[in-house]
C-alpha cells in the first residue's frame, strides 16, 4: 500500500515552520494515541504515520530529501518504533509529562497558604482595633542562604537526572517524563548539608505580625496578609496567611449580622405601671421609656444603635427585649400587699388578665371535647 504525503498526513502545507509542524504533529497524535482508542486500530496506524512524518519533516536533512525525492529519498531511515522516537516524543509532549530534554527545569513551588485563628471581643470587632500576632512560619535559613548546603559549599548536578529535575522512563516505542525521585524535581542534590538547616534551606521559627482588623467584622470573617505564609520551595514566592476573625459571646449582646440584642429584666411595677430606664449600648447608656402594661417578651428597637458593617451598609439597630422578673424574697407586708392585690382581681380577671383567661379557657373546652 503506497504511502500518505508526510504533508498531509499531519494536515500542513509544504512550507510550514518547526513551529508549525510540531503543533500539528502534537494534534494528531493526541488524538489518535492507542491508550485514547484501544477499540479503533484505524487510529493506532494514523499515530505510528504521524510518528514517521514528523521524524522526517523535522529533521532539515531528511526534509530535504523528502521534498526532492519523495518517500523514495527517506525509506529505510525513519525509526517510528525504536528508541530515537522515544527522545522525539519526549520532546514534544515534555510540558504535559513535566519537563523537556533540553535542560530541565527546577520545580518552584509557591509557599504553602496558612490559617491564624483570631480571637476578638465584640467592642473591638465593632471598633476595629490592631493586634499583633505570633505563628509559626519557615524562612529561608540564613546560614546558607537558602541553598540547604554548608557554607563555602555549592549543591552539585543531581546524579540520577544530571541537573534536569526529570527522568524519562521508557514505556515501549515512547516514553514518558517524570519528576526525579531524588532531588524531586530540583535538579540539585546536597552532598555536605548546612549545620542549621540539615539541607532543608529553611527553618522554623515564630514570626511577629501587626494585624490591622477594620471596624465591623464579624465571626468567619477574614483578612489576608500576602507573602506572610510558609516560605516557598527552590526560589518560589512564600505563601499568604489568612487571620479568621472569631467574635467571642458577649455578657450583654448577641449579634446577628448588623443588629445587636439584649434582653433586659423589668420589675412587675415598671411593667404595670410604666417607667424610665437605662439600658446599655456599646456607645454608653441611653434612656429607654417602658409604657404601662408592657408585657414579658415585648420589643423595643433603638435604632442606630447597632453595628455598621465592615463591607459598608447602614447601621443595625439595637433590640431590647423585656422580661418580666418575679420578685423574691418578699417581706410580710410585700405579702399581705400583693394577697390583698389578688383578692381585688378576682372580679377584674378576665378584663385584667385577658391572655390567662383565654388560655384556661382553651384548657377547659379542650377537656369538656375529650369528656364529651
Amino acid at each position: 500500500m503506497s504511502k500518505r504525503d508526510y504533508y498531509e498526513v499531519l494536515g500542513v502545507e509544504r512550507g510550514a515552520d518547526a513551529a508549525t509542524l510540531k503543533k500539528a504533529y502534537r494534534r494528531v497524535a493526541m488524538k489518535n494515541h492507542p491508550d485514547r482508542n484501544p477499540d479503533n486500530p484505524d487510529a493506532e496506524n494514523i499515530f505510528k504515520e504521524a510518528n514517521e512524518a514528523f521524524e522526517v519533516l523535522s529533521d532539515k536533512d531528511k526534509r530535504a530529501r523528502y521534498d526532492q525525492y519523495g518517500h523514495a529519498g527517506v525509506d529505510g531511515q525513519t525509526s517510528a518504533g525504536g528508541a530515537d522516537f522515544g527522545d522525539m516524543f519526549g520532546d514534544i509532549f515534555g510540558d504535559i509529562f513535566g519537563g523537556g530534554r533540553g535542560g530541565g527545569r527546577s520545580h518552584v513551588r509557591k509557599g504553602a497558604d496558612l490559617r491564624y485563628n483570631l480571637d476578638l471581643s465584640l467592642e473591638d470587632a465593632v471598633r476595629g482595633t490592631t493586634v499583633k500576632i505570633q505563628i509559626p512560619t519557615t524562612v529561608a535559613c540564613k546560614t546558607c542562604d537558602g541553598s540547604g548546603a554548608k557554607k563555602g559549599t555549592q549543591p552539585i548536578d543531581c546524579t540520577t537526572c544530571g541537573g534536569h529535575g526529570q527522568v524519562r522512563m521508557q514505556q515501549g516505542f515512547f516514553s514518558v517524563q517524570q519528576t526525579c525521585p531524588r532531588c524531586q524535581g530540583a535538579g540539585k542534590q546536597i552532598t555536605d548539608p548546612c549545620n542549621t538547616c540539615h539541607g532543608r534551606g529553611a527553618v522554623r521559627e515564630n514570626k511577629t505580625l501587626s494585624v490591622k482588623v477594620p471596624a465591623g467584622v464579624d465571626t468567619s470573617d477574614r483578612i489576608r496578609l500576602t507573602g506572610e505564609g510558609q516560605a516557598g520551595e527552590h526560589g518560589g514566592p512564600p505563601g499568604d496567611l489568612y487571620v479568621e476573625m472569631n467574635v467571642k459571646p458577649h455578657k450583654i449582646f448577641e449579634r446577628e449580622g448588623a443588629d445587636l440584642f439584649c434582653e433586659i429584666p423589668i420589675s412587675f411595677g415598671d411593667a404595670a405601671l410604666g417607667g424610665e430606664l437605662e439600658v446599655p449600648t456599646l456607645d454608653g447608656r441611653v434612656k429607654l421609656k417602658i409604657p404601662s402594661e408592657t408585657q414579658t417578651g415585648k420589643l423595643f428597637r433603638l435604632r442606630g444603635k447597632g453595628i455598621k458593617p465592615v463591607r459598608g451598609g447602614n447601621v443595625g439597630d439595637l433590640l431590647c427585649r423585656v422580661v418580666v422578673e418575679t420578685p423574691v424574697h418578699l417581706t410580710k407586708r410585700q405579702k399581705e400587699i400583693l394577697e390583698e392585690f389578688q383578692t381585688i382581681q378576682v372580679g377584674e380577671g378576665k378584663k385584667q388578665s385577658p391572655k390567662r383567661t383565654s388560655f384556661f379557657d382553651g384548657v377547659k373546652s379542650f377537656i369538656d371535647e375529650l369528656r364529651g
